[in-house]
């Protein structure tokens, strides 16, 4: 049990073992404060009541919220605490510690019981720890949260809910219906303390896919405006001008070759548009690297990428000579290198718990290579990429209805029959995101894969489908295109977790932070 000691104007904690006795509150006291051992120390009650030995810890039990005042041994009436000057007193408070932090207190004073240590100062995150814990041994469900993370060393999607809901109850109970930043932030350090596979390795203080106070968002946060919403009306957000970040962004190309300008610039576009030989169509689209991107970041001219750079329609590897210019070639290699090798078992493991529908079950046995005479499943890499999709679905934004994992797949991927004609695909379609067109006889056993940009097909060099996504991702940065809004989740968690591009300066959500977490850690 902790108490909260005030002497002579300062305030410590002193740290008390379940069953303390009188004289353990007296020693601590002396211990903490450097007191001399045959100082003699009275104790009274908020109403200058002596309180003797026999009733000390009954009266701590019935009343948790009193404040007890500690003396020097003085024997005029006029010295007792309330006729002392607040600098001669030693103030105690059983439970203010323990209100402010939302830590409950039962008589048999198990649930405020701290393992010994070798201080007796209690950190902030451990304190954050015990609030938490203590929450769901007194919540309905939080024992089920707690064995499920013995044994799973994680939490399952609908767990993570139950915790957080038990949480938010507990701190709405305690703090009222808005909560300080600094509670929540409690809160969401006494999680990921408590359950530290959850910490996201990634982020600044590892929390802030439950709570984060800069921006207000995480689970903690939406649920506390989930549960007002209907009672309360919201206030109004005032819209920011956020830096352009992920595929928007402009990036200097400070370490590209050197580059042509002016009317070498001009000759060597109209080169371009002639020349039959694919070695010196890259190395001349090299040369014009800084014109293209003046190009696509230009509003007014950004179209007009495929109409000065047509190469991008018939030559292959362009996309990703571009991708290399403006990252580098460690970079670029990230999504071929760790997908089989950090990811792919992974996420195939953690969509097992998913609610199973009939398409991914057989999502999940085409990851496992469990489908080979089906001609209907995707490849074990494709399956397994859209198995991220489930795990990662698409969110409801403000000016459209939410749609499912299956509805969103087109929008990443499209098979399309070797025997059919690709321009009334093209004509039948949509948007200006980028997709894969995936051709072929059946689904698991592609011929040829495309990009698809503005209803322009942009060949891909990769002839695997691991290897037209990783293209297809390129291809936001090659052409400044936004996310396809029902994948940004997707595509985000690609960006930064997988490629390590702008990872402090993306604006994530919590589910791709708290996945991250599960497959890190």
């Amino acid at each position: 049990m902790l108490l909260k000691v005030k002497y002579e104007s300062t305030k410590k904690y002193i740290r008390l073992q379940s069953g303390f006795t009188y004289a353990d509150v007296i020693c601590e006291v002396k211990n903490k404060f450097g007191l001399p051992d045959g100082t003699e120390l009275h104790i009274f009650d908020d109403f200058d009541t002596a309180v003797e030995e026999d009733v000390l810890l009954e009266l701590i039990e019935s009343k948790p919220d009193l404040c007890l005042t500690v003396c020097d041994s003085i024997s005029d009436k006029h010295s007792c605490p309330s006729t002392l000057p607040e600098e001669q007193s030693v103030t105690l408070s059983v439970t203010d510690f323990f209100r402010e932090l939302g830590i409950p207190t039962v008589r048999d004073g198990t649930s405020c019981e701290v393992l010994s240590k070798s201080t007796t100062e209690i950190s902030e995150s451990d304190a954050a720890k015990e609030m938490v814990e203590n929450a769901l041994h007194a919540k309905p469900g939080g024992e089920d949260v707690l064995d499920e993370y013995k044994s799973e060393n994680s939490l399952k999607h609908g767990t993570r809910r139950k915790l957080v809901n038990i949480l938010v109850s507990h701190m709405t109970e305690l703090h009222g219906r808005i909560p300080s930043h600094k509670q929540k932030e409690k809160y969401a350090l006494g999680i990921i303390t408590l359950f530290p596979s959850l910490r996201d390795p990634f982020s600044p203080k590892g929390y802030e896919h439950f709570y984060d106070a800069q921006k207000g968002t995480g689970y903690l946060a939406w649920r506390l405006k989930t549960i007002s919403r209907k009672k309360y009306q919201r206030p109004v957000k005032v819209a920011k001008d956020l830096e352009a970040h992920g595929p928007n962004r402009k990036r200097s190309a400070d370490g590209v070759p050197q580059q042509l300008t002016g009317d070498a610039c001009k000759e060597a576009i109209s080169f371009l548009l002639h020349c039959n030989d694919d070695t010196s169509v890259m190395e001349k689209m090299k040369k014009t690297f800084k014109h293209r991107q003046e190009l696509i970041h230009d509003p007014q001219r950004t179209e007009e990428v495929f109409k000065v750079f047509p190469r991008f329609l018939d030559v292959k590897g362009l996309l990703n000579q571009d991708f290399v210019l403006v990252f580098g070639a460690e970079t670029a290699s990230r999504m071929l290198e760790k997908w089989d090798t950090t990811f792919k078992q992974k996420i195939i493991e953690e969509a097992k718990h998913l609610t199973r529908t009939n398409e991914l079950f057989q999502l999940l046995k085409a990851a496992e290579n469990l489908t080979e005479n089906d001609e209907t499943n995707w490849d074990s890499d494709m399956a397994s990429l859209l198995l991220l999709l489930h795990l990662l679905p698409p969110t409801a934004g403000r000016k459209r209805i939410k749609i499912s994992p299956t509805d969103a797949v087109p929008k990443m991927v499209h098979f399309h029959k070797s025997c059919c004609s690709i321009g009334e695909h093209l004509q039948k379609r949509e948007g200006k995101q980028p997709y894969i067109l995936a051709i072929g006889q059946t689904q698991n056993k592609i011929e040829t894969f495309y990009i698809i940009v503005d209803k322009q097909l942009i060949p891909c060099q990769a002839t695997s489908s691991l290897g037209a996504f990783d293209e297809l991702f390129k291809s936001h940065y090659v052409f400044n295109l936004s996310y396809e809004e029902s994948l940004v989740q997707l595509y985000t968690f690609v960006q930064t977790t997988i490629f390590n591009i702008d990872v402090t300066t993306t604006d994530e959500s919590p589910r791709v932070r708290e996945l991250r977490a599960k497959l890190l850690n």
